[in-house]
């Protein structure tokens, strides 16, 4: 192998294992790839949380503008039926998320873990460090292996 810069080579942190194969890096970056995906989600998930939260207090103006228009009836209905109301079953989205996060979100990410402990090291985006070695210019600006540091 030639001479290569230290500075152009990647990061330890991101070199595949020896022993480790091109199967199980493929595999293992399908399983990183699932759980972005649920991160996603997630990230979803917690937006539902908040855009609930403030649809319940825009409800809540929206009541008091309908009794100070003098629909007091209307007003009561909403207020007694839908301000506060659970989204789910006996849940508001604060145990919504709370029930995620402690359940599917930490099993998964404790799984992707384990398997990346057990399987590469520890080592995350094998395949995408992969994709970079092969897809950036040596030398070029931009290009650099790791940041400089």
């Amino acid at each position: 192998m030639p001479d290569v810069p230290s500075a152009d080579l990647p990061d330890p942190d991101h070199t595949t294992p020896d022993g480790v194969d091109d199967a199980t890096v493929d595999a293992l970056g399908q399983l990183s790839e699932a759980l972005e995906t649920v991160e996603r989600a997630r990230g979803q998930l917690y937006t539902f949380h908040q855009l609930t939260g403030e649809a319940d207090i825009a409800l809540q103006g929206a009541v008091d503008a309908l009794r100070e228009a003098g629909h007091a009836a209307v007003a009561d209905r909403i207020e007694r039926e839908l301000v506060g109301r659970n989204v789910l079953q006996g849940r508001w989205t604060f145990q919504v998320v709370e029930e995620y996060d402690d359940g599917y979100w930490s099993l998964f990410r404790a799984l992707e873990k384990d398997a990346r402990d057990q399987l590469a090291g520890g080592r995350r985006h094998l395949f995408e460090a992969r994709l970079k070695q092969v897809g950036r210019t040596r030398g070029e600006t931009g290009h650099e292996a790791t940041p400089a540091g």
